[in-house]
């Protein structure tokens, strides 16, 4: 046990005491949810986890913003990124750039979060320890050149905070204490925990699909956390590919919700496996800087792991 905590990057680094703050906060009011339970403020944390962690995480900031796997209306992908802020996990800038240099340096030197350093700096170590990266990080910048470019998106990643305070306040005026508790501090903590462990149990624990050069791999139990977000070995396969369940079985809530827009006329240009062969990526669907969509590797095709 001594160690494991050695080894783990977490316990080598300076404290991030705000971020620390705000973390330590939400648990505690996530716990004292226990003592005002309510079946209608559960029933609303549960809607506001699907928008915060489906509509905005997944398809806003992960499928759509970072890897432009489908084109939307601009009001429609300005209203999945506000979705996304009430995640609590940073304003576009931060979220992208931070994904995008993962996936550049996937389980390697230069991952921001990699289970290599430590189960629980993969997990949440590096964001209260360390120099998580944040908003105002020159070194995030050449990893949004798009968002950079957008009002929008520069203005939220700078006042991300306002919805969640928005919601917050109204939860309290209309609901009361419980409606509170259950649905900023629960929904908060559980999503964002489960955004977490695509960070680390998908890096440490499940099958692969395709050999990918890093340790990316499938669970069934965090896809279902997430909303499809542990197919992470096939999105690691096919990095811009807007669906990551690939089979029927591969429950991807996040892909049926991009199907539904395109059954509205609001999503277009999605991008599809093509089994045995990459779909082509677009020059203009790509931000202008290298390697920002999908990690630095031989231009070779994802092979399929044998026995799968």
């Amino acid at each position: 046990m001594e160690s494991t905590v050695k080894r783990d990057k977490t316990f080598s680094q300076p404290v991030n005491w705000v971020t620390t703050f705000f973390m330590v906060a939400f648990h505690i009011g996530a716990i004292a949810a226990l003592f005002f339970f309510s079946w209608k403020a559960v029933l609303t944390a549960v809607i506001l986890w699907w928008v915060a962690g489906s509509l905005g995480i997944g398809m806003g900031y992960h499928r759509l913003l970072t890897h432009r796997g489908y084109k939307t209306p601009k009001w429609v992908e300005y209203f999945l990124t506000i979705c996304a802020t009430l995640a609590l996990e940073g304003g576009p800038i931060f979220w992208v750039a931070t994904h995008r240099k993962h996936h550049q340096n996937t389980d390697k030197e230069g991952d921001p979060h990699s289970p290599r350093d430590g189960g629980l700096w993969a997990h949440m170590g590096w964001i209260m320890t360390g120099k998580a990266m944040h908003n105002k990080r020159d070194s995030l910048l050449p990893y949004v050149p798009d968002l950079r470019k957008d009002k929008f998106h520069v203005w939220i990643s700078e006042y991300h905070w306002i919805t969640q305070v928005v919601v917050g306040v109204a939860l309290l005026v209309f609901g009361g204490v419980p409606y509170l508790l259950w649905g900023a501090f629960v929904r908060t903590v559980f999503g964002l925990h489960s955004t977490w462990l695509v960070n680390s149990a998908t890096h440490m624990w499940g099958s692969q699909r395709f050999i990918t050069g890093d340790d990316s791999t499938n669970s069934f139990w965090v896809a279902i956390l997430t909303f499809g977000e542990g197919w992470h070995n096939n999105h690691h396969a096919h990095p811009q590919m807007a669906r990551h369940g690939m089979t029927w079985y591969e429950i991807d809530m996040n892909w049926y919700g991009i199907s539904a827009l395109k059954a509205m006329g609001l999503a277009w240009d999605i991008s599809l496996p093509k089994f045995g062969r990459d779909k082509a990526i677009k020059p203009q669907a790509v931000p202008e800087t290298p390697a920002v969509i999908a990690p630095v590797v031989a231009d070779v095709i994802p092979q399929e792991a044998e026995g799968d």
